[in-house]
């Protein structure tokens, strides 16, 4: 990949909006195929597959289909546990979606989700140039891992405080 490609990825690529989504139910096989080209992808991700999905309705990271079919909603579940999984474990992910959403409407959720990542994608976009020499670029890729690094450190952190606040609600309701 190209430093204009990689700008271009960040510029333009999108997950679809909420009212994009098909609202016609799909099958697994339609889901896993439309996710293909719902996500980002760097050349070095990995791929959805069936028996992810199948574990995150297990682990009740999303809700279960409709029979065997997935609504709107589901992709919307999928399209943000697939991002935020490359950052913390599908359990924080589940934290994380439980702490933001009611489980009745997930549409404000998926589209706070969808205008928080095109915002960090611009501010990525912009601190990366295209005429920048091996040794800027290299910099850059450290600051970017870097903060990479703390963002993760206190996104894992306050999970934790979150968690431990579901646990004492939990507990108070028993």
């Amino acid at each position: 990949m190209e430093i204009s490609e990689l700008k271009t990825l960040l510029q333009e690529k999108r997950p679809n909006s909420w009212d994009d989504i098909p609202d016609i139910d799909l099958y697994k096989d339609q889901v896993l195929s439309y996710m293909e080209r719902q996500l980002m992808d760097t050349e070095n991700g990995e791929s959805l597959t069936g028996a992810m999905i199948n574990n995150y309705v297990k682990q009740k990271v999303m809700p279960k289909p409709e029979g065997k079919k997935y609504s709107r909603d589901h992709i919307a579940y999928l399209t943000m546990i697939a991002m935020l999984k490359q950052v913390v474990s599908v359990g924080d992910v589940k934290t994380l979606l439980d702490s933001q959403s009611s489980a009745d409407d997930i549409k404000p959720l998926y589209e706070k989700f969808c205008g928080v990542l095109g915002t960090e994608l611009e501010k990525t976009n912009g601190l990366i140039e295209e005429d920048l020499d091996e040794a800027a670029l290299s910099d850059l890729a450290l600051r970017l891992a870097i903060s990479s690094y703390a963002d993760k450190l206190a996104c894992e952190s306050i999970i934790k405080i979150l968690s431990e606040g579901e646990d004492e609600n939990d507990k108070k309701k028993k």
